[in-house]
């Protein structure tokens, strides 16, 4: 038996069969779908003649599905799924979210959540390109400011606002710990800034955090006043651990690290001082509705409350 010439199945055709199949009466189907009975009529004709097939038959209550019918009525649901989801995909790509998002990092990415940040970003808004850019922190409003990257993570005194042009969304608030090599306990512990000004500490550049915190209690302006005698220079926290470790000098780390450092390797925690520290992610002010940045703010929203 040859087979039929494929025929067109329009969707309006489809959409009538399933709708009078489940009211049996074309004049109700035709209510339902603001049509006039004859142009429902019409689609199931279409409909019938494009199959081939005899899809309803008339009774006494109505309309009522041949086998033919029956069989097809769950894939014509499925085929109207499926055109609906296809519309609801182009819609959403039409309103989807596109670019590229330029990201300063700073410090480990477990700190910085920044693993659950990039998938936040990722399910909903996959249409952003994200690239990072690992520094210190006072590098990224440097960096933020010449255009090569569009937003970051920064690190900065609670209640210090970085004013105009930025604008800066607080993450979390946490401590620094002064930490000493092992052994020196008795230089250390008990110890207010000034005693501890007398001992070696490790320097940092002006653009890390530890410099900026250590302003507050170190130098001309500060709590003592005083000048301690820096050694060494370095930028990176695992560099500094190493050197703490070695019997170097005294640096400041996250208060999580220094009680890690205190009980895995006997480091000592200077008790009678601290340093309150804040997370934020800043960004140009004027660029807080662009939207790459928006769906940034709103994927912190989600992964930090």
């Amino acid at each position: 038996m040859p087979a039929r010439p494929h025929l067109p199945i329009e969707p309006q055709a489809l959409r009538a069969f399933t709708v009078v199949a489940r009211e049996g009466n074309v004049s109700r189907a035709a209510e339902r779908l603001h049509l006039s009975q004859p142009a429902v009529s019409l689609q199931l004709k279409a409909l019938a003649g494009a199959t081939g097939l005899k899809l309803f038959q008339r009774t006494p209550q109505g309309m009522a599905l041949t086998p033919d019918g029956a069989a097809l009525l769950p894939l014509a649901d499925k085929a109207l799924a499926g055109l609906g989801e296809f519309a609801s995909a182009a819609a959403a790509l039409h309103n989807a979210v596109r670019g590229r998002l330029r990201i300063g990092t700073i410090l480990d990415p477990e700190f910085t959540r920044l693993g659950a940040f990039l998938r936040q970003i990722v399910e909903s808004s996959p249409q952003i390109d994200t690239v990072l850019h690992q520094d210190m922190s006072g590098e990224v409003l440097a960096l933020i400011d010449s255009g090569r990257i569009d937003a970051g993570f920064f690190l900065d005194l609670p209640d210090h606002p970085v004013g105009a042009p930025w604008a800066r969304k607080a993450l979390t608030r946490f401590t620094y710990r002064v930490l000493a090599p092992a052994g020196w306990g008795p230089q250390v512990r008990g110890k207010d800034w000034k005693a501890l000004a007398a001992l070696p500490w490790l320097a940092t550049p002006p653009s890390s955090v530890h410099n900026r915190l250590q302003q507050r209690v170190f130098g001309p302006g500060s709590l003592t006043g005083l000048e301690p005698r820096r050694v060494s220079m370095v930028d990176q926290e695992p560099s500094m651990l190493d050197l703490v470790r070695s019997g170097v000098g005294l640096s400041l780390v996250r208060d999580s690290i220094a009680i890690h450092e205190a009980q895995a390797r006997g480091l000592c925690i200077a008790d009678r001082v601290s340093l309150d520290c804040e997370l934020s992610f800043v960004c140009r002010a004027e660029r807080t509705a662009e939207p790459v940045i928006a769906a940034a703010w709103a994927a912190l929203d989600a992964v930090w409350t």
